[in-house]
């Protein structure tokens, strides 16, 4: 089965919480903090990987989570890091942020790839917190939250020449006469379900990869059909093989044909509508075909394109049509120098969220004040509020930034509640004024 789209969540590892720990050895009464970090969480990692071709495997799993990071210990010791994920997906994936619709990531070729989502940095000992007047600090730092992403992935297939045209005009016949590949052919609209890839080796040494498209029809662009779910197939392509009826066998004009679909390209993107074309008129095998001849290609040499009278069916003109296609993508699309540098692969990382200052205001509700800004967020998320000393170190931190002198303008009293991004607690400067005194007296 052939998969183009997925949804996936990514969800990294949180960073392992700081150790408040002391040293409890024989001999040393008077043992000093030695509460180690945390670890690091694990990065989710998506990576192109050129033996793969379609997204199928998103849909049996959608959600992806690293390992956390391992908590740290006594001793000094660092807790170990959570191990990364690794997301393998075909070359010509697209990556958005499905809450923005950003695009983030364009995995053109093996090996590119975006770190989907950072691990979290572990929490620091109580060790990291001894200061002059703060010798023997009895708590430590949570580690770093997760950081988690919906993303759409959106596979275009990285093809050099793509074969396009209506419905039965012989896409599939051509591309099994022209390639290895063996698309399933029949008489009867929409015979291909998904795109068909096939590699063509000139006689030269150039190997060119072939698309043939699910048939596109009137109002394609705008959903209708088979073939819209397909044209981002056709954005990678750099020159377009397009198949018309000439024997009008299903009854359609070939010329109003092209005009129809040339405009759904234009609609779809005006990328598409600038591709090179090549004109095949196939379908010359039968009897009605030598009829249109003339007048089709008086009409295309007009535009400037090329043309050739081919029959997929019994293979007439066909290397004829592959050998100027291959010309064509020598002069776009040279081949490389055997011994150019091998480009290195591309890793992109997801935009970091913009900075948000410091804001606090009252709420409507009486006693309840907000307070919001990056910083002080990843404060709150990181202190340690099971501990006495966690409290009061919070409270520092606030008071440094800021916010104790906002909340105190703003008219907040003991027992208000403050909620600090997702944390809610009481309002305490007496409590604060009164841990002052007391390391005050400490001292």
């Amino acid at each position: 089965m052939f998969v183009d789209e997925a949804f996936i969540t990514v969800r990294s590892g949180k960073g392992g919480n700081g150790s408040a720990s002391f040293r409890r050895e024989a001999h040393v009464p008077l043992g000093g903090p030695d509460g180690g970090d945390g670890g690091r969480g694990g990065d989710v990692i998506i990576v192109a990987d050129r033996r793969l071709r379609t997204l199928l495997d998103f849909n049996y799993r959608s959600s992806f989570h690293a390992e956390p990071g391992r908590p740290g210990a006594g001793t000094n010791k660092t807790g170990k890091s959570g191990k990364s994920l690794t997301i393998k997906v075909p070359p010509g994936t697209v990556i958005y942020d499905t809450d923005t619709g950003e695009q983030v990531a364009d995995l053109v070729k093996g090996g590119d790839k975006l770190i989907a989502a950072r691990g979290g940095v572990g929490g620091r000992g109580n060790k990291q917190f001894t200061t002059a007047t703060r010798q023997a600090p009895k708590f430590a730092e949570l580690g770093h939250p997760l950081e988690e992403h919906k993303l759409r992935l959106e596979l275009k297939l990285l093809a050099d020449v793509g074969i396009i045209g209506f419905p039965n005009v012989g896409k599939s016949t051509l591309i099994s006469v022209i390639s290895a590949a063996k698309p399933q052919i029949a008489n009867y609209p929409f015979t291909t379900l998904v795109p068909n890839l096939g590699v063509v080796r000139l006689p030269w040494g150039r190997s060119m990869v072939v698309a043939d498209m699910p048939g596109l029809i009137e109002g394609a662009s705008e959903g209708v059909g088979l073939g819209h779910q397909f044209l981002r197939h056709v954005e990678r392509t750099q020159v377009l093989v397009h198949v018309l009826d000439i024997a009008a066998f299903e009854g359609r004009d070939p010329l109003q044909d092209f005009e129809i679909i040339t405009a759904e390209l234009a609609r779809h993107s005006t990328h598409l509508a600038e591709l090179p074309q090549v004109v095949a008129l196939n379908k010359m095998d039968l009897p009605d075909a030598q009829a249109n001849l003339a007048r089709c290609q008086e009409f295309f040499s007009a535009k400037g394109l090329t043309t050739f009278a081919i029959s997929a069916a019994t293979a007439q003109g066909t290397t004829d049509l592959v050998a100027h296609v291959g010309h064509l993508l020598d002069q776009i699309d040279p081949l490389p120098d055997e011994f150019a540098e091998v480009p290195k692969p591309t890793v992109y990382e997801m935009p970091a969220p913009p900075e948000r200052a410091l804001k606090v205001r009252r709420s409507e509700e009486e006693g309840v004040y907000f307070v919001t800004g990056t910083e002080v967020e990843m404060v709150v998320a990181r202190a340690n509020l099971n501990t006495r000393d966690g409290i009061f170190w919070l409270h520092e931190q606030l008071e440094k930034l800021g916010v104790l002198r906002w909340l105190e303008n703003l008219g907040a009293k003991d027992e208000d509640t403050v909620i600090i991004g997702e944390f809610e607690m009481e309002y305490a400067a007496e409590g604060y004024r009164r841990y002052e005194e007391a390391m005050s007296d400490e001292r």
